[in-house]
């Protein structure tokens, strides 16, 4: 019997490395690989930017998938979360009554929803205003004439 509570916050902690597809299909699948995948490339970028610096271009190129990641994960938690009891018991429970309390929802369930709402808001909004931040001033920096050159020239001469 899967429990849809249990499996929301499998979700929110396991979720970015796939760990919560095998409790769910009993299998580390593509999308479980998909999943670790872009964890593993977010967090390079993270140890990139913490030891080379945020102007690093590959450390602002792959951390941001760390936060889509996890966003990714917060989504799925609330799809699961979200899923009523009849309909998560034929997916997951095929065996057992449609109104088993396996996929039934309590208050740890509300309240995991409500975690995954807020953390993947906040990550997912964060990891894009940084990744277009650093590309925004990456161009800037690259555009000739930039304001930068032009105030130096001004005041050296």
């Amino acid at each position: 019997m899967k429990n849809k509570t249990l499996t929301v916050w499998l979700t929110l902690v396991t979720g970015p490395v796939g760990l919560h597809r095998i409790y769910l299909f009993r299998r580390f699948d593509g999308i479980s690989c998909l999943q670790l995948l872009t964890t593993v490339l977010g967090a390079y970028g993270v140890l990139r930017a913490r030891e080379w610096g945020v102007d690093d271009h590959l450390s602002w190129l792959f951390a941001p998938f760390l936060g889509f990641s996890v966003a990714a994960s917060s989504l799925t938690a609330i799809a699961y979360g979200l899923m009523d009891t009849e309909r998560w018991n034929l997916r997951f429970n095929p065996d057992s009554p449609a109104d088993s309390a396996a996929g039934a929802s309590g208050w740890l369930t509300v309240g995991g929803l409500v975690i995954a709402l807020l953390m993947g808001a906040t990550v997912l909004l964060s990891s894009i205003s940084v990744g277009f931040q650093r590309y925004f001033e990456y161009q800037a920096e690259q555009a000739p004439g930039n304001a930068l050159d032009v105030t130096l020239k001004k005041s050296a001469g």
